[in-house]
């Protein structure tokens, strides 16, 4: 009971969190976004990025957080089918977004003689296609949820665990192996992309430090570039994500293969998938200083209407 109180305790505390902290990180850039001459694609796509961690925290933590306050079996057939279904949606997002952002900073900091350089998005609403065909994508990939969820509150006896509203009717095998290829492909295709990308950024940035170090010998004065900062940022979010996805996985793959259910396991895995929507606005607050230059021009804005 003590571990059950904990782990309800946990849940809420990470979606409380995490959400308020992917709010702070969207309404930091739309403000930023709207107020500069110049959209940036970066900033869309870590608006994008916060709104997509938004869903996952919500759809997963939210049930949880709910349990949390003495409620049961609230969700319906449709409402389970909505939560698991945008629960899905939102993680796949967040593999192809995080992809997205890694690949369109390493364009954005590579060297003006570089062929990549001519990829370079030009405004914010070049962005705008390839996040369309995300939600597409991933909207058709989990599509078999729609059949095969279902509340337990209509039928109790299949699933013996209290703690979840929503258990999973045995899939059609067809469907079945016609979804799972497409989730592996996918996640190969993103994430292979992203490791790429995040490698040439390790190697402009080992470039950039070497000069930087001439610079220093040669008694230069030098100052790191924002595009390389926003590098330094973007690279810090991708092991976060790397972490808590390769980690996920791990564990994912030792519950499937055991004999028995494992509550340590299957509460652990529960919170490392909010683990990257938890702590990746924190990790952007931290590095940029979200927080002090928002209110920071927010006091300006309010010095000059008085």
């Amino acid at each position: 009971m003590v571990l059950n109180y904990i782990n309800k305790i946990i849940s809420l505390f990470m979606t409380v969190a995490g959400t308020l902290g992917n709010m702070s990180v969207s309404v930091n850039y739309m403000f930023s976004w709207w107020g500069s001459s110049e959209k940036k694609p970066i900033h869309f796509i870590l608006i994008h990025m916060a709104f997509t961690n938004i869903l996952i925290l919500l759809a997963k933590g939210l049930p949880k957080t709910i349990l949390a306050f003495g409620l049961r079996n609230f969700l319906d057939d449709i409402g389970c089918k909505t939560i698991v279904y945008l629960e899905r949606v939102a993680r796949g997002l967040s593999i192809c977004t995080s992809s997205l952002l890694t690949v369109v900073q390493a364009i954005i900091i590579s060297p003006r003689a570089s062929g990549w350089r001519r990829l370079r998005p030009k405004s914010a609403w070049h962005i705008l296609p390839f996040l369309s065909f995300f939600w597409i994508l991933n909207a058709l990939i989990s599509t078999n949820l729609i059949h095969s969820i279902r509340s337990t509150g209509l039928n109790i006896s299949q699933h013996d665990n209290d703690d979840n509203y929503c258990y999973f009717m045995l899939e059609n095998e067809k469907i079945k192996w016609i979804v799972l290829p497409l989730m592996v492909l996918r996640d190969a295709v993103f994430q292979g992309a992203m490791g790429g990308a995040s490698g040439y950024m390790v190697f402009l940035l080992h470039k950039h430090h070497q000069h930087v170090l001439y610079l220093f010998n040669s008694k230069l004065l030098y100052r790191t570039p924002p595009e390389l900062r926003a590098a330094q940022s973007v690279l810090l979010l991708m092991l976060c994500f790397v972490f808590f996805y390769w980690t996920d996985c791990a564990f994912s793959l030792i519950i499937s293969i055991s004999a028995r259910d494992n509550n340590l396991m299957l509460n652990t895995r529960e919170f490392l998938t909010l683990g990257y929507p938890t702590f990746s606005p924190f990790v952007l607050i931290h590095r940029d200083g979200l927080l002090v230059k928002f209110w920071h021009a927010q006091w300006e804005k309010l010095r000059k209407c008085l």
